[in-house]
């Protein structure tokens, strides 16, 4: 029997606001109910799903400073100061147009670098077979080969476009946060002919096909040429997105690992994701996210508002099919 303890929490006396679409908004204040990302919905069940977010709480590759595990907590946090409805300058709620769930977090016992990286590309693959795509929070960035892994089964060598400091291409056998697209190159889960690297400040040989935007060309060309040359390379093949934080100023991104100066500026990457409509993407992350070195919580808001931008250009994506 409904009683009147229902009709509060499922918002008929306006305690939550539930906006209308496949799964809508809840409005809820930032610092109460359960940390889902954007509010979503939590499931593992893709029936019916858009997106899938899931995050995968691992730093044991990092190079320097740790505490990218509590990046996908902190990205959840921060997300709820943005799940109010409709995102400016979008004009729409990007949830009445696209289901998106939180899946939770990649199980795997402490430690266990292996069972991580099983579970994490079981985790992609069960979403990506769904025929939802994904959309992973870091974790260090060793972590996006897993979701490279699961796409790349079901679609082939994947274009990788990714937004970082560092290339992340060393040549080793040692697989970690800086020589995981060596790996994904190396066994074939991307194609270097038709990737770009965007925001790249240090050195490393440039030995492989990869295009790649250094941050001086970045000073002359900006985010208009970084998606040009983007749309040039990559076409229309399924890519995948990868956003390192450290690609970023350390001062819009202190909270991070290995922190670069002279970085590029939200706007830079903001801008490039409300040019990406008309882009085959079939995943993303957010990764290196360290609260430690976040005091304020600035860090993640800003990954957590990269991460929303991206579900809007794949909701307007959507508008525009239909």
């Amino acid at each position: 029997m409904k009683t009147q303890a229902d009709d509060i929490l499922f918002g008929r006396e306006g305690v939550f606001q539930t906006a209308t679409g496949p799964d809508g908004t809840h409005v809820e204040m930032p610092y109460s109910g359960i940390r889902t990302f954007m509010r979503r919905r939590p499931t593992v069940d893709m029936t019916g799903v858009d997106i899938g977010v899931y995050g995968i709480p691992f730093d044991l590759t990092t190079s320097a400073r740790p505490g990218a595990r509590l990046g996908p907590s902190a990205l959840r946090e921060a997300s709820t100061q943005l799940a109010w409805g409709e995102v400016w300058p979008w004009g729409f709620d990007p949830f009445d147009i696209l289901s998106v769930v939180d899946c939770g977090d990649v199980p795997f016992r402490r430690g266990q670098a292996e069972q991580m990286r099983d579970s994490a590309i079981a985790m992609a693959r069960h979403i990506s077979n769904a025929g939802a795509s994904t959309l992973m929070l870091g974790g260090d960035h060793c972590t996006t080969y897993t979701a490279l892994k699961a796409h790349a089964e079901k679609h082939g060598p994947l274009a990788l476009v990714q937004f970082d400091a560092h290339r992340d291409t060393q040549q080793s056998d040692w697989f970690d946060h800086g020589t995981f697209v060596h790996h994904a190159i190396q066994d074939g889960l991307i194609d270097p002919h038709h990737s770009v690297q965007i925001g790249i400040r240090t050195f490393y040989d440039h030995d492989d096909p990869m295009t790649v935007l250094y941050r001086d060309w970045l000073h002359e060309h900006g985010w208009r040429g970084a998606l040009q040359t983007v749309r040039e390379v990559v076409g229309s093949r399924p890519a995948y997105l990868s956003i390192d934080i450290d690609s970023l100023d350390p001062a819009y991104a202190p909270g991070t690992g290995t922190p670069v100066v002279d970085g590029l500026t939200p706007n830079d990457i903001i801008q490039f994701l409300r040019g990406s409509v008309d882009m085959n993407f079939v995943g993303m992350d957010i990764v290196e996210v360290s609260p430690p070195y976040d005091p304020t919580g600035t860090t993640a808001l800003l990954g957590a508002s990269l991460a929303l931008e991206y579900i809007c250009a794949r909701a307007a994506q959507r508008k525009e099919a239909a």
